[in-house]
């Protein structure tokens, strides 16, 4: 249900995240404000955004006239004093510190009417975040989304030692009024939830492949066709509430001492990118897979497959 204490969304950084978002917000019937520090990428934004709907459309989620009624809900600029109606704002600039810093500087001084300023950063806590701040220092918050955000609707969110409270109830609502699955971390961490669980998984993946246990294309053979499709309906915590937790302790004390515990990204890993090998976007198009032959097409397509089930939104009609 739409947030009626919102009028106006901030985006700063309307890169691939920030895109997404947009049509997030947009998708709801939230006007819609997304500052681009390049001028000459408008056009790419504007195309980014367009094609987000189109293959809303394909999937048969969206009319193309309910996204062109979408696309009247955003507006770009370059000005900073064009967010000054803005109640909430999320900052989706690079993961450099000293960026995200001048952003604040300029939301402190041209947007009086803020109540939240939402970092997606991935791992910044936000006493980094808000170190430099003054005037908005108890605002500045990290809602972390999973790409696509407009797709995957989980969120986490964190506060600082100088953090508003009511800061974090606002936006924990205003994500669920955007259809969204927020949780609220306790304390700070590097990661967050989501990719401390990812980080500490793909950790032991590599160690498998390191040591020589298994290939790639086993890992990910057990991860699709064993544990995670039923992580898709039940979590963790219930999983294993529901088998027999003195068992769940055995194989704790007998697993635990032989998981990889390294501290920086192994040989297998380092290695790769030391020889260029980094993946899709490589020249050589090889990572740990060699790509150059894979329709990615439709590897993205069944990369989202299990998603767009959440894009469920009552779409603006006017």
């Amino acid at each position: 249900m739409k947030n009626n204490s919102v009028t106006k969304i901030g985006i700063v950084g309307v890169g691939t995240t920030g895109c997404s978002m947009s049509v997030l917000t947009t998708g709801h019937g939230y006007q819609t404000v997304g500052l681009i520090r390049r001028p000459n990428l408008i056009a790419d934004y504007e195309k980014r955004f367009s094609n987000y709907f189109k293959a809303m459309n394909i999937e048969g989620i969206v009319s193309a006239e309910q996204g062109g009624i979408c696309a009247k809900y955003l507006t770009y600029t370059t000005d900073y004093n064009d967010l000054r109606d803005c109640e909430i704002i999320f900052e989706c600039v690079s993961e450099n510190l000293e960026t995200k810093h001048e952003v604040y500087a300029q939301i402190e001084k041209s947007c009086p009417k803020v109540r939240a300023i939402c970092s997606v950063s991935s791992a910044i806590i936000p006493d980094q975040l808000a170190s430099s701040a003054t005037k908005y220092k108890d605002r500045i918050i990290v809602t972390h989304p999973f790409k696509p955000a407009h797709i995957v609707p989980y969120f986490e969110l964190c506060g600082g030692k100088d953090t508003d409270p009511a800061v974090i109830t606002f936006a924990k609502e205003f994500l669920e009024s955007l259809d969204r699955k927020p949780t609220v971390l306790k304390k700070p961490s590097p990661g967050f939830i989501g990719n401390r669980l990812q980080f500490a998984l793909w950790r032991e993946a590599l160690n498998l492949v390191e040591s020589g246990i298994c290939d790639p294309e086993d890992v990910d053979t057990c991860l699709r066709y064993s544990f995670m499709p039923r992580y898709t309906a039940i979590g963790m915590f219930e999983h294993f509430d529901n088998g027999d937790l003195r068992l769940n302790i055995t194989t704790c004390n007998t697993v635990f001492p032989t998981l990889s515990n390294v501290t920086e990204a192994p040989a297998v890993l380092t290695d790769k990118v030391e020889n260029d090998d980094t993946g899709v976007r490589a020249e050589s198009m090889t990572g740990f897979y060699d790509w150059k032959a894979v329709d990615l097409v439709a590897f993205r397509k069944r990369a989202l497959s299990q998603s767009w089930k959440f894009v469920n939104w009552e779409f603006p009609t006017e």
